[in-house]
């Protein structure tokens, strides 16, 4: 999969200056597809002979494995316009970076389904999605919809069988496969694809009416047309069951793990925006002084997304508050960075992240298993 956007700005270092490049080309717009962008790595779902590529504006390919640039998976993130519980389909799914950062989006009650082609794609992305499940921070911090990946060709899924809020087409479509893709939407759904060499986003406003809008201009691999079987009928692509009947454990899991989020939300709020300054603080003296490894301590933090249940309202008097409690905190930590480099002789020094529910529910007291389960179980 190739793409003629790429390499519009210099590589980064790690993730983070990834997104510091999007953001600043205006590629990624919104803090809702910059959190989803920061709690996955993208160099996780690389080879690791390859990883030194991943932090670069270019698509990567290695036999059937796939990855598009990296403006294009945030200008399609961007115009899927995602919000928690819709239901969304992924074709060409490729390797789940994609699936698993909109997961992080549709919450516990969404839907997330992929399609690919190539089944020793469909075990790699198992393979980083369990990854991912095992070892990743961010699936503590996040009520997460996990993609569930199937097999076959995207132009043989049963119309009359399913419609999704959010479809995404990982490959070129030709135009005359344009109308069968617009069927796979629920009214007021949006589709973004490929369409005669332009990222296009096709939103259906009513049943029979739609509103096109030209993103920009991308070259991808055509759609692969299926191949008939003997019987001259194509294979019919049988896709994951679209609504679970959660139990009520699994219920009561988030509901428990939802209200401790609610009662840390203002030190979660303030954290995060300690974060911030002190990343752009240590930007800042970087950049003049250049020859100097500089100490610093960080305070990591959560970057919830809003959910349905989530209260986003703040009174201005608690942003005041908020914002001398900032200054406080992140003068303190600058005065810790001018003692430790006088301790330990300008070598770059960072804390351990921190997770506030993480810590919030290890300190209940609770027996082990459950404490564990409240985590979000990693062993099924």
């Amino acid at each position: 999969m190739r793409a003629k956007m790429g390499g519009t700005f210099s590589a980064g270092e790690d993730n983070d200056e990834l997104i510091d490049n999007l953001k600043e080309a205006q590629y990624i717009r919104s803090d809702l597809v910059e959190h989803a962008f920061m709690a996955i790595d993208r160099a996780d779902y690389y080879l690791e002979e390859f990883r030194d590529s991943a932090y670069k504006d270019l698509a990567w390919r290695h036999g059937n494995i796939h990855l598009s640039a990296p403006c294009i998976y945030s200008e399609v993130m961007e115009a899927l316009d995602l919000q928690p519980g819709l239901s969304f389909l992924n074709l060409g799914s490729g390797t789940g970076y994609l699936s698993t950062m909109v997961g992080l989006i549709l919450g516990p009650f969404g839907v997330n389904h992929g399609v690919e082609l190539h089944e020793d794609v469909i075990e790699y992305a198992y393979q980083k999605l369990d990854f991912f499940i095992k070892t990743s921070d961010s699936f503590d911090r996040y009520e997460f919809c996990e993609p569930c990946f199937v097999v076959g060709n995207c132009l043989e899924i049963a119309l009359e069988s399913r419609q999704y809020d959010r479809v995404y087409c990982g490959t070129g479509v030709q135009k005359e496969h344009e109308e069968y893709m617009k069927k796979l939407l629920k009214v007021g759904g949006i589709l973004v694809l490929s369409l005669e060499e332009m990222l296009t986003k096709i939103t259906r406003t009513e049943y029979n009416t739609w509103e096109t809008r030209k993103i920009i201009a991308v070259s991808l691999a055509p759609l692969v047309l299926p191949k008939h079987r003997a019987n001259g009928k194509p294979r019919a692509v049988s896709l994951p069951v679209m609504f679970e009947v959660r139990s009520l454990q699994d219920l009561a899991r988030i509901t428990i793990r939802h209200s401790l989020k609610k009662a840390g939300s203002g030190s979660s709020n303030l954290l995060r925006r300690i974060a911030f300054k002190q990343r752009n603080h240590m930007k800042q003296k970087q950049e003049h002084h250049d020859s100097t490894l500089l100490t610093k301590s960080y305070i990591f933090m959560s970057r919830l997304i809003p959910g349905p249940m989530d209260n986003n309202n703040q009174s201005s008097t608690d942003n005041e508050d908020e914002d001398e409690d900032c200054r406080r905190v992140c003068k303190q930590g600058e005065e810790k960075e001018e003692d430790g480099r006088r301790k330990k002789g300008n070598v770059l020094v960072m804390e351990t992240p921190v997770s506030l529910l993480r810590e919030r529910i290890l300190s209940l007291p609770l027996p082990e298993p459950l404490k564990t389960y409240l985590l979000y179980y990693r062993e099924k």
